[in-house]
């Protein structure tokens, strides 16, 4: 059984009073599960998923809502992407901008953005900001699952983040060509980037 940690708890279900709503993320893949649980389960929190049911402690759950995985995505790379990654508006797709490097090689160990940014932070930040979570909220846990993927590979955060953050401004200072037209814009309408979301609308592919 793999082990997950808890978001937070949520409102009570309308199952009862004794019944939580409960979202808990595992970076590995990663995956997102949210499942209803007859005890409040505060963040941090670890828990066992088994695809079945949930364990905490001595109590179980079989209640799911809903189980998301991030090997069913798919990660495309042919676009120009402002902020260099991004997610489609039905989450099933994330982009990566094509000209960034699509691995990068820190301390003598190669790391794939793809994975990084593309699977563990877009798409953790997509797919929280779909279960109505606040964008900067959702953002903080996305950082946090691309961190442990990345320290989980025995490479230091700090040296990553330097790196990626070179990319990161020759990135956005570069004229959009191409955008996809099923872009999510909420991560530019919450930053206020006028100029990005402009540029993107008149980059969009009709």
């Amino acid at each position: 059984m793999e082990k997950y940690e808890v978001i937070e708890h949520r409102e009570r279900s309308d199952e009862g009073e004794n019944s939580y709503i409960i979202s808990a993320l595992n970076f590995v893949l990663p995956t997102y599960v949210k499942f209803r649980f007859p005890q409040k389960l505060l963040k941090g929190s670890e828990i066992t998923f088994d695809d079945k049911s949930v364990h905490y402690e001595k109590i179980q759950s079989t209640d799911i809502i809903e189980c998301k995985k991030g090997s069913e995505i798919t990660i495309d790379t042919s676009y120009d992407i402002k902020y260099t990654g991004g997610y489609s508006i039905d989450g099933k797709t994330i982009f990566i901008d094509r000209n960034f490097p699509p691995s990068l090689n820190i301390g003598g160990k190669t790391i794939s953005i793809l994975e990084s940014i593309g699977r563990h932070h877009e798409l953790t930040e997509k797919w929280l900001t779909d279960d109505a979570y606040e964008y900067p909220y959702a953002h903080e846990i996305a950082d946090s699952i691309e961190k442990r993927y990345v320290e989980s590979l025995g490479i230091d955060w700090t040296a990553y983040s330097n790196e990626v953050g070179k990319h990161l401004h020759e990135t956005y200072a570069r004229k959009l060509q191409r955008s996809p037209k099923n872009l999510d814009l909420s991560p530019y309408v919450y930053s206020h980037d006028n100029q990005a979301i402009e540029e993107i609308r008149e980059s969009m592919e009709i």
